[in-house]
């Protein structure tokens, strides 16, 4: 047999720059197969219940759908019709931006400090504060409760209160006068605001490791607040992160809260949000494609404000 014939070669692996990114993605597919498996239940729920109804209302929102006849394309009438021809949309975008650029960047702060608080408390007192702090976010009689304080007549505290003090002569109706309807709502919200967010905090405040803060000491860091800019903050940056994906989201959506204690439509709409006018066209005028507008606008102002927070909370502990 001659010397110089070669013995059959093995094929090089191939690399990711020779593969095309499909075959690549196929490749990492099957090669962690067991883990793909493990969160399908999660990708198909999150596909059908979140994925599937955004893409429906993008669709929608350039017809005209009665939930009874054939959706009718109507391209760009409805994004026309609802900045150009309803004053009323105008009106609850903002109400709706007073209310989250109020509530949203509090509520967040003050849950972060809350929970940085009770985080230096005994395992015992701390239990029992969490549960004082977030109970508010979770009573179905909270609601009730302002209502009786702030009730349209004597019998409500606050103006059984004014009237024995003689500052006010009759009662005052406050969840039927457009200048007490908002703020009102706003300290409503506030106070309901300590809810997942604010767990998220205590949870990600007892996971930071102690000899974190011994290192800060020794590279310099001389107080409580550097401890927190440069140390905690960071280590807790996807709860950061997590907790303002939440306050975002419950600003932008707290229609139920003026339902409650103001009706819908509010007096003269002055608590009117994007949230009632959108309930208003798709649950009780069932103009569907006008509604998923509606929805569309928000989902955009809502992804672009977390945008904005995710820049903005990378650059903490920089």
């Amino acid at each position: 047999m001659p010397q110089n014939a070669t013995a059959k070669k093995s094929p090089k692996p191939t690399s990711r720059k020779e593969m095309t990114k499909f075959q690549w993605t196929l490749k990492e597919i099957a090669r962690n197969k067991t883990a793909y498996i493990m969160i399908a239940p999660f990708i198909i729920l999150f596909t059908i219940f979140t994925v599937f109804p955004v893409a429906l209302s993008i669709i929608l929102s350039f017809t005209e759908f009665n939930l009874l006849e054939f959706p009718r394309f109507i391209f760009a009438d409805n994004y026309i019709r609802l900045f150009l021809d309803d004053d009323i949309f105008l009106t609850a975008a903002q109400n709706t931006l007073v209310f989250a650029s109020i509530t949203g960047p509090v509520s967040y702060f003050i849950s972060l400090l809350v929970a940085w608080f009770i985080n230096e408390l005994t395992p015992k007192i701390r239990a029992i504060v969490t549960l004082i702090f977030y109970a508010p976010s979770i009573a179905g009689s909270v609601y009730l409760i302002w209502q009786v304080i702030f009730s349209s007549d004597s019998y409500g505290y606050v103006n059984a209160w004014l009237l024995e003090f003689g500052f006010i002569t009759e009662p005052i109706l406050f969840f039927k006068d457009a200048n007490y309807v908002m703020p009102l709502c706003i300290v409503v919200a506030l106070w309901t605001s300590l809810g997942t967010s604010f767990l998220s905090f205590i949870a990600g405040l007892q996971t930071i490791d102690k000899s974190l803060y011994e290192a800060g000491a020794v590279d310099g860091v001389k107080n409580r607040w550097q401890e927190l800019w440069y140390i905690t903050l960071p280590t807790m940056k996807p709860q950061l992160m997590f907790g303002a994906v939440m306050a975002i989201t419950q600003s932008f959506g707290f229609g139920a809260v003026v339902t409650a204690l103001a009706g819908m439509p509010s007096v003269d709409y002055a608590a009117h949000t994007i949230m009632h006018h959108l309930e208003d066209y798709g649950g009780q005028r069932f103009e569907v494609g006008y509604s998923s507008t509606i929805a569309v606008i928000l989902f955009i102002v809502m992804v672009g404000c977390n945008l904005v927070i995710k820049k903005l909370l990378s650059k903490v502990g920089q």
